[in-house]
């Protein structure tokens, strides 16, 4: 095993876990798609996963998330073994993913699809003050609550997927891409939103192709290529790492 695989089992290693990932694999249509993802995340802390087009982070957590079965590995999730717990589940237990693509119901309003997800038994007793708390976060959300989802802009519909991950009550947040297609003004709203919520206690996976602003606000990170961790750090630590400037922020 190299260095760097040895060492993607050291975030948190002196606080307390609320995710544990061992060599997780999975297989699309007999192709390999991951083939040794590891990694662990502390309780209320940012931890980033990040790597090229390709490099299986998106189907890893999907793997976590429960939405796809791994081939083998290992999830444990608050100490205990979630893998291969169907995505429903794992949402009662805490964890929630705002999948790549925002995939909000179109057709139905922006209050219909944030009281759909609040539904789930986890935040059921709590839905009015999490819907207020969502729409204070994203006043745009609340000005929009009768429009029907389809009709917002991309930016709109990142802010209602992440509203909607939101109003599940979840202890970790999984955000998959959520820069992707959006302004630069945008983007930096989302980078400060991941930094909030975190302070207000929720835990945070970050799976981002921006690399420089997802390891800027990171506490920890895993470098995935080819579905394999291959090096990981603390998060500044790996912006000023040379091999990761090349290859990620295009810097020699």
């Amino acid at each position: 095993m190299s260095e760097a695989l040895q060492d993607s089992s050291k975030a948190g290693s002196t606080e307390t876990l609320l995710l544990e990932v061992s060599g997780l694999a999975y297989d699309y249509a007999g192709i390999g798609a991951v083939s040794d993802c590891a990694l662990q995340i502390p309780r209320g802390r940012i931890v980033a996963l990040i790597g090229g087009n390709g490099a299986g982070k998106t189907t890893s957590v999907k793997m976590i998330a429960g939405a796809l079965r791994p081939r083998r590995g290992t999830i444990r999730f608050d100490g205990q073994d979630i893998t291969g717990v169907p995505a429903h589940r794992v949402v009662e237990l805490g964890l929630a993913l705002v999948p790549e693509g925002r995939l909000v119901f179109q057709q139905l309003t922006v209050r219909e699809n944030l009281l759909l997800s609040g539904h789930v038994r986890r935040g059921r007793a709590q839905l009015q003050s999490n819907l207020d708390r969502v729409f204070g976060l994203f006043p745009r959300l609340a000005e929009r609550q009768s429009q029907n989802a389809g009709s917002l802009s991309g930016g709109e519909q990142q802010m209602l997927a992440i509203g909607r991950g939101l109003m599940t009550m979840p202890r970790l947040l999984i955000l998959d891409e959520p820069s992707l297609g959006l302004s630069p003004i945008l983007v930096s709203t989302i980078f400060s939103l991941a930094r909030k919520l975190n302070d207000e206690g929720i835990s945070v996976l970050l799976v981002e192709q921006n690399v420089h602003q997802t390891l800027a606000i990171a506490d920890y990170a895993y470098v995935l290529e080819k579905g394999r961790v291959v090096q990981s750090g603390e998060g500044r630590q790996l912006l000023n790492d040379p091999k990761v400037k090349e290859a990620y922020l295009g810097l020699a």
